[in-house]
This record gives structure tokens, C-alpha cells and sequence, in this order.
């Protein structure tokens, strides 16, 4: 199924727009996993933070709660943004909102955490996935972490009614290519507000 960035934005936008936060899959309260391999980089309160395929994770109101000064949220539907900036209200000013699909988007500053959570793996196009880390490449600044969830080679096959490709750290290291190590990886079972089970895994890679 091979999808262009127009498509990838209209079908993300039409969910949004016709879903409440709590009805879709992917929904968590709280994301711990993502707050404790983002506090596992070792990088303090001013390091800069980018969500990719952020939609209306609640990721951003629990860094700006820990004190986190520099972040930004990239997502294809601008539906999906807009209602994470309505939830944090007036600490939306000091968050930087980009309405972008991530396999075209031309970075203007560069970041030292690039935190993805069930993004990447609907990239099922070799051509996707390496614009993608393209993009990656400009926008991670040496040193920095990337931190990547994506659904395990035993999670499911389609989200959202669309197509994915399960990784390991082992898959998301070919993806990256040179230049960056593995620092660690968790498996993690995501409960959805149906009462399913998904199989996720996170990986950490930190680049040299």
C-alpha cells in the first residue's frame, strides 16, 4: 500500500477530527515509558525535545510539567495539535507547533532528543523511511538521543486501519545507519482503552 504525504495528512486529519482523544488506540493517560527513556539520556531541563508524530499525546504536558523549556510537537494533522494546545491552554505559547509530515518537512533548528512514538512504523515504503531519517539527520544535533516506539515484530500488523512495519532494535539500527549506537531497548504492553494488549518496543539510540 503505498500512500503519498497528502494522503498520510488527510486520513490522520479525518481521524482526529471524528475521534475523541480517549477513543483511539494509542491514547495513554500518563507516558511513562517515554518520560523515563527520555530522563535515561541524561540530558537536563534546557535540552531541546522534539515529538514526532506528536498528535495529542500527552507527552508535552508532562515535560512542561517536569520543567522542560524547549519543546516542540511535529504532526500531520493540524486537528490533532490544535486540541493539545486547547488542553494546556496558555503553556501552549511556550511550545513550538509544526503541522508537517515528517518524510518531507525541512528542518529549521536542530534538537537534542528526537522522540517518536507509533510513527515511524507505519512507514512501510523503503522511500518513506529513508526520508524520514534523512530529516532525522539534519534536525539531531551530534551527541544527541533518538528514541523511536514503534510496534514489536509480535504486535500488530494495522493501526488505524492502515498498514505498519514492527521493528526491533536490530531493524531500527539498519534504518539509522552509521553514526549512532544503541544505548538500550524495553519491551512495553500498551493497554488501550478497549481493553487490548499491543506489544511495543522502544529503542534508544544516542548519535556519535
Amino acid at each position: 500500500m503505498t500512500t503519498s504525504p497528502d494522503d498520510r495528512a488527510e486520513h490522520w486529519q479525518k481521524v482526529y477530527e471524528t475521534k475523541a482523544e480517549q477513543e483511539v488506540s494509542w491514547f495513554q493517560e500518563c507516558p511513562q515509558i517515554s518520560l523515563d527513556m527520555i530522563g535515561a539520556t541524561g540530558m537536563g531541563k534546557e535540552a531541546s525535545i522534539i515529538d514526532v508524530g506528536g498528535g495529542e499525546s500527552r507527552l508535552v504536558d508532562a515535560l512542561l510539567d517536569r520543567g522542560h523549556s524547549k519543546v516542540t510537537v511535529l504532526d500531520l494533522s493540524q486537528k490533532a495539535l490544535e486540541v493539545a494546545r486547547d488542553r494546556i491552554g496558555d503553556r501552549a505559547r511556550s511550545v513550538d507547533w509544526i503541522v508537517a509530515d515528517a518524510t518531507t518537512w525541512k528542518p529549521e533548528a536542530t534538537y537534542d532528543i528526537w522522540h517518536d512514538r507509533a510513527a515511524f512504523h507505519f512507514l512501510v515504503q523503503t522511500a518513506d523511511r529513508e526520508a524520514y531519517v534523512k530529516r532525522l539527520r539534519a534536525a539531531l544535533n551530534p551527541g544527541g538521543h533518538v528514541i523511536i516506539g514503534t510496534f514489536a515484530p509480535d504486535g500488530p500488523e494495522k493501526c488505524s486501519g492502515l498498514p505498519v512495519m514492527r521493528h526491533d532494535a536490530r531493524s531500527l539500527a539498519t534504518e539509522l545507519g552509521a553514526g549512532f549506537i544503541l544505548r538500550e531497548t524495553r519491551q512495553h504492553d500498551h493497554m488501550t482503552p478497549g481493553g487490548n494488549v499491543q506489544h511495543f518496543q522502544f529503542s534508544r539510540f544516542e548519535r556519535l
